[in-house]
C-alpha cells in the first residue's frame, strides 16, 4: 500500500508538472495556425485558390494570362489531390523558389517572385493552417497554354531573367514600421503583382515598381507611389488605412479586383499592420505629373457631349462638381483611378457597374448600376474623357474603338 500510495503521489505529481506544459504546446500550436491564418488572409490566397462556387481553397478557378489560362491549385491538405503529402520543406520551396513538390516549375501566375521574400517562419506557420483546412478531393485542370509555354521547363528561363529570389532584408535607416509595411506589400501582400507594369514576357518593370499596372481583364491598377495625380500623393497615412478596412474613403471607392481583395484580405488585417502599410506606401517616390498634350487636344465637342451624358447618368449620385458623398457614392474628382494612365477600370464600372465590398465599418455594399446597355461605345468614350478632364482632372482621353475592345473582352452587350 505504502509503495501503492507512493507511485500514485508520485504519478499525481508528474502530471500536475505535465499539465502546465501541455497548456503551453497547446498555446503554441493554435498561435502557430492562427498566425498562418492570418498570414493566408494577407496574402489572399482564397481569391486565386477558390473557384466561383467551388470549396475553399480547392484550386480549379482559371487564371487569364496575356498567353493563356492557368488554372488554381488545390492546396487543402488532400493527399492525393492537394498539398496533404507535402513536407515542410516542399512548400517552402514551393513558395520560395517556384518549384512544386514533383520538381517541375510552378508559373509566375502563382507569385512566388513576392513569396520569396517571406520568413520561413511564416511560410510555415501557412502551411500549419493549411494542414487544419478540411481536404477536398478535386483535381487541378492542365494548363490551356500553347507551346513552348505550355512546357514547364520554359519557366527556368524566365526565372533567369526576372526572378530575384532571397527573404525580405530590413533595410537599415528606416522605422520597424517601415519595415513591416515593405515585408507585407512586397511579400505576402504581392502588391507589384498588379500595380507595376509588366514586359512582353510578363516581368515586372522594376525601374516602374509600383507606379500601375495591368491587373489583367481590362483593370488597370493605379500607381501606389506618392503621384500627386495618378498615385497616392494626396492621400494621407489615415485614408490608406480606412481604404484598404473597409473600401472606401472620401476620396476613392474600392471596384473590381481591389474590391475582392478588401473583401477577403486587407480589411483582416490589424490596424497596426495597415498603418505599417501606409508608412512605407507614403515613402515611395512619385513620378512628376505629365500633361499630356492628348489631353489638350481632345475634342471639345466629345467633352461637352460627355459633360451633357454626366449630368444625365451620372450627376445624381456623383453631384455636379464630381465630388459625390464622402464613404457612400465616391469622388470622381482628383481620383488616382480616373486618372490612371489607362481609362479601362473606368470603362469597366461604366460598362458592368460595380459593388463596394462588404466590411464591418461599411456594411451596406453599395452598387453602381451597369449602363452597357443604355450607352453605346461612342458615349462611353465621350465620357470617359469628360470625366478624366473635368473638375482639375488631366488624363488622356478615349474612343469608341478603346471601349468597344473592353466590351467585346468583358462580354458586355451594346456598341
Amino acid at each position: 500500500m505504502a509503495i501503492y500510495a507512493s507511485t500514485s503521489r508520485t504519478a499525481g505529481l508528474a502530471l500536475v508538472l505535465l499539465l502546465p506544459l501541455s497548456s503551453a504546446l497547446a498555446d503554441t500550436a493554435f498561435s502557430r495556425i492562427e498566425r498562418g491564418r492570418y498570414l493566408v488572409a494577407a496574402g489572399d490566397c482564397a481569391a486565386c485558390h477558390t473557384a466561383d462556387g467551388g470549396k475553399p481553397f480547392a484550386g480549379g478557378r482559371a487564371i487569364p494570362t496575356p498567353f493563356g489560362k492557368i488554372y488554381s491549385t488545390n492546396i487543402t491538405p488532400d493527399k492525393a489531390t492537394g498539398i496533404g503529402s507535402w513536407s515542410d520543406q516542399d512548400f517552402y520551396r514551393a513558395m520560395h523558389e517556384g518549384i512544386r513538390r514533383d520538381g517541375d516549375h510552378l508559373y509566375p501566375a502563382f507569385p512566388y517572385p513576392w513569396f520569396t521574400k517571406l520568413t520561413p517562419d511564416d511560410v510555415g506557420a501557412i502551411k500549419t493552417y493549411l494542414n487544419t483546412l478540411t481536404p477536398v478531393r478535386q483535381q487541378t485542370p492542365q494548363p490551356e497554354l500553347p507551346w513552348p509555354m505550355s512546357w514547364r521547363g520554359s519557366v527556368a528561363a524566365w526565372n533567369r531573367l526576372f526572378f530575384h529570389e532571397g527573404t525580405f532584408q530590413p533595410q537599415a535607416g528606416k522605422s520597424e514600421a517601415w519595415n513591416r509595411g515593405a515585408y507585407l506589400v512586397q511579400g505576402a501582400g504581392h502588391c507589384a503583382a498588379c500595380h507595376t507594369a509588366k514586359n512582353a514576357l510578363g516581368g515586372t518593370d522594376q525601374d516602374r515598381r509600383l507606379a500601375g499596372g495591368d491587373a489583367g481583364e481590362h483593370w488597370y491598377a493605379p500607381a501606389l507611389t506618392s503621384n500627386l495625380q495618378s498615385g497616392l500623393g494626396k492621400w494621407t497615412e489615415q485614408d490608406i488605412v480606412a481604404y484598404l478596412k473597409t473600401g472606401s474613403t472620401g476620396k476613392t471607392a474600392a471596384a473590381g479586383p481591389m474590391a475582392e481583395v478588401i473583401k477577403n484580405s486587407t480589411q483582416y488585417l490589424s490596424d497596426s499592420d495597415l498603418h505599417a502599410i501606409a508608412v512605407y506606401l507614403k515613402d515611395l517616390p512619385g513620378e512628376p505629373v505629365e500633361n499630356d498634350q492628348r489631353a489638350a487636344n481632345a475634342s471639345a465637342k466629345a467633352i461637352s457631349h460627355g459633360g451633357g451624358l454626366y449630368i444625365d447618368n451620372c450627376a445624381g449620385c456623383h453631384m455636379q462638381n464630381g465630388g459625390g458623398q464622402p464613404n457612400v457614392f465616391p469622388s470622381l474628382r482628383a481620383s488616382s483611378l480616373v486618372q490612371s494612365q489607362k481609362p479601362d477600370s473606368l470603362i469597366r464600372v461604366i460598362l458592368g457597374g460595380a459593388r463596394k465590398p462588404v466590411t464591418p465599418a461599411r456594411a451596406t455594399g453599395l452598387a453602381m448600376p451597369a449602363f452597357d446597355t443604355k450607352l453605346s461605345d461612342a458615349e462611353v468614350a465621350d465620357l470617359v474623357s469628360f470625366i478624366r478632364n473635368a473638375w482639375g482632372n488631366h488624363a488622356p482621353p478615349t474612343d469608341a474603338d478603346t471601349v468597344a475592345a473592353v466590351r467585346k473582352a468583358v462580354g458586355k452587350p451594346g456598341g
